[in-house]
């Protein structure tokens, strides 16, 4: 069986709402791509709506970081990629990741994030998160986070923490060689936003990102978080790829380094 170029890893929880728009998306999109979804828990049956859309679907541990690890430690491609499950991918995502990673001093990238609303404060919040990943060194998830298979071996993976493991993966990767943030966008989704409202959460996300570039420690970030979020009117599990800003899902913080407790083809 041939080595697929690029394997997709999408972490998910509770997402049975676009779980097939977006799998169907994505392989309309990348036909030739390996799609592994990676089910941390979900009590909506999102991994058996996955199952024949999906190479690969997993069960592990809840927590961003746990997930795409386990996902990208099954993956057969060249090219690790990590998405969210309510991204919208670029039809030219494919060609744009070899281009880049034609060059050996690439070890990967990102795609700028483009919010789909018209009001400013969206213009604000995903033009902050565009411009500091040149400035600040580092993306976030919803960024689509790409590299090379080695490159993802060598730093030991997502560390597995509440928040900010994409951030951190990022940083790590540049540390061992060039990221490169594409010209072309990914459509993430409002979802936080709406259910929080954008100026609040745009605000949630400077403020968090702010400490996080001043050396916060990750147990203060997480408990700045969890006080920010509280007034949130949802009682079940969010979603991963609703986590605001990108951010993970601040669980009770733990490097358990445990297996996926099961696999499903």
């Amino acid at each position: 069986m041939n080595r697929p170029f690029v394997s997709i890893v999408v972490p998910v929880l509770n997402e049975s709402a676009l779980i097939r728009e977006f799998l169907q998306h994505v392989r309309g999109t990348i036909p030739s791509a390996e799609i592994i979804v990676v089910d941390g828990g979900s009590a909506d049956g999102t991994s058996e709506l996955s199952t024949d859309l999906a190479d690969r679907v997993l069960l592990a541990p809840p927590g961003r970081g746990k997930q795409m690890n386990a996902g990208a430690a099954v993956a057969r491609g060249e090219v690790l990629w990590f998405l969210h499950a309510d991204a919208i991918v670029p039809d030219d995502a494919l060609e744009e990741i070899a281009k880049i990673l034609g060059d050996d001093s690439n070890l990967g990238g990102c795609f700028r994030l483009r919010l789909p609303r018209p009001e400013w404060i969206y213009r604000v919040s995903d033009s902050l998160g565009n411009i500091g990943v040149h400035i600040f060194g580092f993306a976030l998830g919803d960024h689509g986070i790409f590299c090379r298979r080695q490159a993802f071996l060598r730093i030991g993976g997502f560390p597995e923490i509440p928040l900010m493991e994409d951030a951190e993966c990022y940083r790590a990767l540049r540390r061992k060689g060039r990221m490169t943030q594409l010209r072309s966008f990914i459509m993430g989704s409002p979802r936080r936003y709406e259910q929080l409202g954008p100026y609040r959460t745009t605000f949630y996300y400077i403020l968090v990102l702010g400490l996080y570039v001043a050396g916060a420690r990750m147990s203060t970030l997480t408990s700045v978080y969890r006080r920010l979020t509280s007034g949130s009117s949802a009682t079940d599990p969010q979603p991963h790829s609703a986590s605001f800003a990108g951010f993970g899902s601040a669980e009770a913080f733990s490097r358990s380094t445990a297996a996926p407790a099961g696999v499903r083809q």
